[in-house]
C-alpha cells in the first residue's frame, strides 16, 4: 500500500457521516468485475467453457438469435444484446426475464454494446452453473466483511447516499441503479458495496499474477485471457469483464500505459491498473449526489496524479 486516504462525508446535509477508509460505497459497474470473475472461476472449475453456446443453460435461447452467444461474449459486450432500458419500462415486470429474452440488437460478436442487460444474464447463468443465489456464489467467493449486496439496516447510514430521486427519495444504503434495485438489489451488472480495499483486493487478483505474485483466485492463462483484446472498440476496447486502455482520453489518463485495464461506475466509482508499472488505484466517490455530471476529468486528473508522485 503505497498511499489510502478517505475525505468527506457520507452525505451533505444534518445526516452527514465522516467517511473512513473501510466506507462501503455503492461500486455500480465495478459490481460487473466481481461477477465476471466469479463466472471465470466456473471456467477454471470446469463447470462452463468460454466459447460454448449456452443453450445448455439458457434453454429458451435455443432455436433463436441467442443460441449462438456465449459466455466469453457476455464478458466482452459482444453478444448483441440492448444496453439497457429505462426503470419505468420495467416496473411490473420480471427483469431478469427481461433481459434474456429481449430481442438481440445485433448479431452476437458482431460489435461492442456495453450492455447492463447481458451481465443481468451473466448473473443468471452464474445462478444456474452453481445452483444457488448471485448472492451466495459471492459471499462464498469472494465477498468480505465489507463487501457485500444488500447492505445491513444498522450499516446504510454509514454508506454515502447517491441520487436525490423523485422515485425513492435520497437513496442511501440501497443500490442506485434502477434495474438492480427492481432486482432486489442483487444483480450482475450493480448492487455490490463495498470498500476501497476491496476492489483493490480483487484487481490484485489480476494484476499480481500478471507482475510476477501468486494469487489462487484464478489460473494465470485466464488472467491473461481477461486483461486481453477480446473485442475492439474506438471509445474502450474490451477484455473479460475488464475495459482497456485505449486512448489518453479514458479516464485512467495520460501516463497510464496501453496495457492498462480497468472499470468506472456510473455514480463515481473507479479503478484502473497497469501492469506495466506494476500499480493500481481505485478511487470511490458519490459524484451524484449533486446531478449527473461528467467526472472524467476529475477521474483522469487522479490517475495522472497517481503516476506522477510515484514517478517523482
Amino acid at each position: 500500500m503505497v498511499f489510502e486516504r478517505a475525505y468527506g462525508t457520507t452525505r451533505a446535509d444534518a445526516l452527514a457521516r465522516p467517511v473512513v477508509l473501510d466506507t462501503r460505497f455503492d461500486l455500480a459497474s465495478i459490481t460487473k468485475l466481481f461477477v465476471a470473475t466469479l463466472a471465470l472461476q466456473a471456467v477454471a472449475d470446469g463447470a462452463i467453457a468460454l466459447d460454448e453456446p449456452l443453450t445448455r443453460w439458457f434453454p429458451e435461447w435455443a432455436d433463436t438469435p441467442h443460441a449462438a452467444i456465449t459466455l466469453r461474449m457476455l464478458l466482452a459486450h459482444d453478444a448483441g444484446l440492448n444496453s439497457g432500458a429505462d426503470y419505468r419500462q420495467l416496473l411490473g415486470f420480471d427483469v431478469e426475464r427481461y433481459a434474456i429474452e429481449r430481442d438481440l440488437v445485433d448479431t452476437p460478436g458482431a460489435k461492442v454494446i456495453y450492455s447492463d442487460l447481458g451481465f443481468i444474464a451473466l448473473g443468471a447463468l452464474i445462478e444456474r452453473v452453481r445452483g444457488a443465489s448471485l448472492a451466495t456464489v459471492f459471499a462464498r467467493g469472494l465477498g468480505s466483511p465489507t463487501n457485500g449486496f444488500r447492505p445491513a439496516i444498522a450499516d446504510r447510514p454509514n454508506v454515502p447516499a447517491t441520487e436525490q430521486d423523485g422515485w425513492r427519495g435520497r437513496v442511501q444504503g440501497f443500490v442506485h441503479d434502477e434495474k438492480a434495485y427492481l432486482m432486489g438489489g442483487v444483480a450482475g451488472h450493480a448492487g455490490l458495496f463495498g470498500a476501497a480495499a476491496d476492489v483493490a483486493r480483487l484487481t490484485e487478483a489480476y494484476l499480481g499474477p500478471l507482475c510476477g505474485r501468486a494469487n489462487a483466485t484464478l489460473p494465470l492463462d485466464l488472467v491473461r485471457e481477461a486483461t486481453r483484446e477480446q473485442a475492439y472498440d474506438p471509445v474502450l476496447r474490451r477484455g473479460l469483464g475488464w475495459a482497456l486502455k485505449t486512448a489518453d482520453a479514458n479516464s485512467c489518463g495520460r501516463w497510464f500505459s496501453p496495457r492498462t485495464f480497468g472499470h468506472t461506475g456510473f455514480v463515481g466509482t473507479c479503478v484502473w491498473a497497469d501492469p506495466v508499472r506494476d500499480v493500481q488505484g481505485v478511487l470511490l466517490t458519490n459524484t451524484v449526489y449533486f446531478g449527473r455530471n461528467d467526472t472524467r476529468d476529475l477521474r483522469a486528473s487522479f490517475y495522472e496524479a497517481l503516476i506522477e508522485d510515484i514517478e517523482a
